[in-house]
């Protein structure tokens, strides 16, 4: 059987990085890898371990087919790449960090896939914004009325998407999203062909 796409969605600052360095362990334990995106920012910048080139890199790597997904957002580009196919038709569930406004077109090409959306209390992620000090103040309200549309019930329902609340500590947050996994069916290493 082909495994399964695990679709983390959620605005800046949520924690979707810190959730993703934590589940690595976990998620290899039930077959599940962790896709390294490509991004087209500055080397400076920090945050999720990602494969970074210039945007003529992003371009190149688009038209020969390097991406699986492939998107642009924030001014940057952001693509999954292409060997998250052959991970999955091997049976390897696999964990990509998305984007909602992506998320339809994901959906079409992975119609099973299991979108997760991380989502965190307004005054949690101020705190958290503040504290990175990545943005400047009007910036960071930007990323919280973001982070409102990110919470809203009826989006979520809409979409089917499964809400992951990361308001609190790191480790209780891990222990709901491998249950949302078990829920899914995801809960044992697949047997390799």
């Amino acid at each position: 059987m082909p495994g399964r796409l695990i679709y983390l969605m959620g605005p800046s600052g949520a924690g979707k990085d810190s959730l993703i360095d934590a589940a690595r362990q976990p998620l290899s334990a039930l077959g599940c890898e962790v896709a390294r995106r490509v991004i087209t920012r500055s080397a400076e910048s920090v945050g999720e371990e990602a494969l970074e080139v210039t945007a003529r890199e992003f371009e190149q790597r688009e038209e020969q087919g390097d991406f699986a997904l492939s998107w642009k957002a924030n001014g940057l580009g952001y693509g999954i790449p292409v060997v998250i196919d052959s991970w999955l038709e091997q049976g390897r569930h696999v964990l990509v960090n998305g984007s909602r406004g992506y998320l339809p077109k994901a959906r079409q090409r992975y119609p099973d896939l299991i979108p997760i959306v991380l989502t965190v209390d307004g005054e949690v992620l101020r705190r958290r914004l503040l504290r990175r000090a990545r943005e400047s103040l009007p910036e960071i309200e930007k990323r919280l009325q973001r982070n409102q549309q990110f919470s809203s019930a009826k989006w979520l329902d809409e979409e089917g998407v499964v809400r992951l609340d990361n308001s609190t500590e790191l480790e209780t947050t891990l222990e709901h999203l491998l249950g949302i996994l078990r829920e899914h069916g995801i809960s044992a290493v697949p047997d390799r062909i």
